[in-house]
């Protein structure tokens, strides 16, 4: 794809950041403890997400700042995920292959054992309500998954390759 045809040709790359210490200690201590349930969490949940490439882009969403530890969510008690994504700019096309993208993830690295739900941030997307509802029906994902173009475009992203 040529740089005059990409829908943001010049994005913002952040600086991978480490973890705050006071999360870093926690994760820590939960992850020696014999006694505590090995339960998912925000880390790791970011962690399963960071590298999944953007499909347009070299870079991977952490670099994009389009996901964060910040914008992820674990209920166990529901034991439900919430993935909030920011695109990098308000009528990105390519919203719905990163949330396919994030959800495929999620559903491999869980292997079922929670209910994921991915929305676009709040606010930061022209169509945010048409892609959340797309993203958080199953027969709609399933779908879109069956389609061998879609799937291989979503399993480059998975693979740390642009889709496009």
């Amino acid at each position: 794809m040529t740089t005059s045809t990409l829908i943001n040709a010049e994005p913002v790359i952040h600086i991978r950041r480490e973890l705050p210490n006071y999360k870093r200690r926690l994760r820590s201590a939960l992850e020696t403890d014999e006694l505590m349930p090995d339960l998912i969490d925000e880390i790791e949940v970011f962690h399963q997400l960071k590298d999944i490439n953007d499909p347009e882009h070299p870079y991977s969403l952490e670099q994009l700042d389009i996901v964060s530890i910040d914008d992820t969510r674990v209920h166990h008690e529901a034991r439900r995920i919430q993935v909030f994504f920011t695109p990098t700019v308000p009528h990105c096309s390519m919203a719905t292959l990163i949330g396919l993208a994030i959800c495929m993830k999620l559903q491999h690295s869980l292997a079922g054992s929670y209910k994921t739900n991915v929305f676009v941030y709040p606010g930061s997307h022209s169509s945010e309500l048409a892609v959340n509802r797309q993203l958080n029906d199953k027969e709609r994902v399933a779908a879109a998954l069956e389609n061998k173009s879609l799937l291989e475009k979503v399993n480059l992203c998975l693979h740390g390759k642009p889709a496009l």
